[in-house]
């Protein structure tokens, strides 16, 4: 993963379309690069409201919206997509690129899950047409095992989905939280057989990189193509928001 340089400028420093994360601690935001200085995400209803709030004091709940850009913050009613700034989205965390096309020997060194995929990306314009839209008409319901942040991203870059709903780490942050203890919990027999404490943790941290390797979308076998007009019917999720009656325009206009 790699960090990206930002100021005041953005569209000068990043790439249309491209995959962004930012963040402070072991978990990582992810976003879509859509222009103007813009980012589309995906994130949990509760939070929304602390996104109208981050121009100022993130602590103050009375603090005013984004001044430079009115549209930023914009979502549908009851749907997770949100449009915001570049400032408003790093929040004064530092802004990372997630890489796509990664070999698999570079996956396996990449400790950190999240960060990265062997999956490739489709075009630019594609993948900002497929942000915009779920900006309009929802990504369904937020679940951080099964429907978070990263799996948005890497929806709106490959057009790919998970066939097993059920099946859990879809994404590589969300098998990372799952891997680690497992892998320590798999591999603690082998204490026994292995007295010197090097010889677990590099057995450990093989089987950690290895449980995330298998979950990658770019080589799981039970994933499908979904164009994103047909996500509604693939998957059975309903229109976020109201239908605009005929003759009613949105109260809002996006612009990138």
């Amino acid at each position: 993963m790699s960090k990206a340089t930002h100021h005041s400028d953005s569209t000068n420093v990043v790439t249309l379309g491209q995959h962004f994360c930012h963040g402070r601690n072991t978990i990582l935001h992810k976003s879509i690069f859509v222009g103007g200085s813009k980012v589309v995400h995906f994130r949990p209803e509760r939070n929304l409201k602390s996104i109208a709030e981050t121009s100022s004091n993130l602590d103050d709940p009375t603090s005013s919206p984004c001044p430079i850009f009115p549209d930023c913050g914009f979502r549908q009613p009851n749907s997770g997509v949100v449009l915001s700034c570049l400032d408003c989205f790093l929040r004064n965390g530092s802004l990372y690129c997630f890489e796509y096309g990664v070999s698999p020997s570079v996956f396996l060194t990449k400790i950190r899950g999240g960060t990265c995929t062997t999956a490739l990306s489709d075009p630019s314009e594609t993948v900002v047409h497929r942000a915009m839209y779920l900006l309009q008409n929802g990504f369904g319901n937020y679940d951080v095992f099964q429907n978070n942040c990263e799996d948005f991203a890497l929806y709106c870059k490959t057009g790919l989905l998970i066939v097993d709903k059920q099946g859990v780490g879809r994404s590589g942050q969300a098998s990372s939280i799952i891997g680690a203890p497992l892998a320590a919990m798999l591999s603690s027999p082998l204490k026994l057989l292995m007295p010197s404490p090097v010889g677990v943790a590099t057995v450990t941290a093989g089987m950690y990189c290895m449980s995330r390797y298998a979950t990658d979308i770019g080589v799981r076998s039970d994933v499908i193509k979904v164009g994103v007009e047909d996500l509604a019917v693939n998957l059975g999720w309903t229109c976020p928001h109201e239908e605009v009656t005929e003759g009613e325009t949105s109260d809002t206009e996006i612009t990138r």
